[in-house]
């Protein structure tokens, strides 16, 4: 495991432009389109932003990626033109889409830095991140605010840093992929995309009557008796990296049963397991750990190619504290693979049910901790006419986001941003570091090498 250094902080000045809006390219329809009862949940009320990293290409001249990414969003927001709405909110909490064309904020801005100056690893904390995307005034409500906000920052070498910030309400990180994707091929020229957006929200939307089928713990109400949520003013952000040797060494604590658990069940588990003994619970809390999983090939039959709305379900493994880390990492493991199993098509259906029955309820976030693989996800083959991205992926604490990543020796891995307050970092690297501790002499792994560190 590589994980980021800690250096003198790099800083630098943005210049901005003023903030733009960007209407669609031709005249669009006026109309008033439901949000299904997936994507208004209270849960993603929320703007996420991701951040692309471009590295600089003669071939494309003296051409301006902030102009070339302008023009492509009104062409692109003439087959997306929701996104140039505004959210309203109806009876019942219903939040609708307001098609009234007025457009999505863009900002040019370029930087008096270069790309090499971030360092050999491209991985979250970024420095300045608050430049690199600037808040605009009024545009992070969730009603009657802008539902994209783009920022292109050049670089002296001529690199760019693109930071998209999007109401999660709209699209899941599938369909966010699929309107860049339809950006980038707007940049090259096209003039329709290669995946035409279907909405067709009232696929998603809750039965009639509504009823709700399943166990949905992610949604519980639970009361912070012990102050175990995480203040964010506390906490701070660190990337770690885990290749194949990080991986083949948290493997071997996996018990016989379930050797066949993917990357992401194995990965999960552990950094579950290592949060927890950083953090140091009462050893009777509940610990929450929900996994972003998406339902489109769950259902029968198929949601539609094209359709870019909130697509998945975060279901909940539980466990005790002191279970957590006093147990063998197959307990976590377990867990983690029976929770992921239990989304189906009629579970994503309960789910939007339920938020109709009580309300929209937030989901769980006491002692919760959410992960979401977005690896596969095509983030780093958006090509806006630069090559593919260096580096990809949402930037935000709510979620652990795993995002494909090659690192300086050219391995190719996973990166995991953790977000923890300070002294709980400090415990949850070393925990880590305990795990992927290889012991050349010894191809059994004693549980109890780990399990002896545990507080609890």
């Amino acid at each position: 495991m590589s994980q980021q250094t800690t250096t003198t902080p790099l800083t630098f000045t943005v210049r901005r432009h003023e903030p733009e809006l960007i209407v669609p390219a031709k005249p669009t329809p006026r109309e008033l389109k439901p949000l299904s009862d997936i994507d208004d949940q209270e849960g993603l009320r929320f703007h996420i932003p991701a951040i692309h990293i471009y590295q600089s290409n003669p071939k494309m001249g003296n051409k301006n990626p902030a102009s070339v990414i302008r023009d492509a969003l009104a062409k692109a927001l003439v087959f997306y033109y929701p996104f140039a709405g505004r959210l309203k909110e109806g009876p019942g909490r219903k939040l609708m889409v307001d098609c009234s064309g007025q457009g999505a904020l863009f900002i040019e801005a370029e930087a008096d830095v270069t790309l090499k100056q971030f360092g050999v690893e491209l991985q979250p904390p970024f420095p300045c991140r608050e430049e690199l995307l600037y808040d605009v005034p009024g545009s992070s409500g969730i009603l009657d605010s802008p539902l994209l906000l783009i920022q292109v920052t050049r670089l002296l070498c001529g690199a760019f840093i693109l930071v998209v910030r999007f109401s999660h309400t709209m699209c899941d990180a599938f369909g966010y992929v699929q309107f860049l994707t339809a950006l980038s091929e707007m940049a090259k020229g096209a003039s329709t995309p290669s995946t035409l957006p279907i909405w067709q929200r009232e696929l998603l939307c809750a039965r009639d009557p509504p009823r709700v089928t399943c166990i949905h713990h992610e949604y519980d109400k639970v009361a912070d008796t012990d102050g175990i949520t995480i203040p964010l003013e506390i906490m701070e952000t660190r990337s770690f990296f885990f290749g194949p040797t990080e991986i083949s060494a948290i493997r071997r604590f996996v018990p016989t049963q379930l050797k066949r658990c993917t990357i992401f069940e194995v990965l999960t588990a552990c950094l579950w397991r290592c949060r927890t003994i950083a953090l140091q619970p009462n050893p009777d809390d509940e610990m929450r750990m929900m996994t972003i999983v998406n339902a489109r090939l769950k259902f029968n039959p198929r949601i539609p190619v094209g359709y870019y709305g909130n697509v998945f379900a975060y279901p909940a493994a539980i466990s005790k504290a002191r279970d957590l880390c006093n147990k063998p990492l197959g307990h976590a493991l377990e867990l983690v693979m029976k929770a992921k199993s239990e989304v189906t098509e009629e579970y994503l259906k309960s789910v939007a049910d339920m938020m109709v029955i009580k309300g929209r309820p937030n989901f769980t976030t006491v002692g919760s901790y959410i992960v979401s693989d977005v690896t596969r996800s095509g983030l780093l083959e958006i090509d806006f006419g630069w090559g593919n991205a260096v580096y990809a992926g949402p930037d935000y604490h709510v979620a652990g986001f795993y995002t494909r990543h090659i690192n300086h020796k050219g391995e190719s891995g996973i990166v995991v941003p953790i977000w923890l307050p300070c002294v709980a970092m400090k415990r949850f690297a070393k925990e880590l570091h305990i795990m992927l501790a290889r012991d050349d002499n010894d191809d059994h792994v004693n549980q109890e090498h780990v399990l002896a560190h545990s507080k609890l």
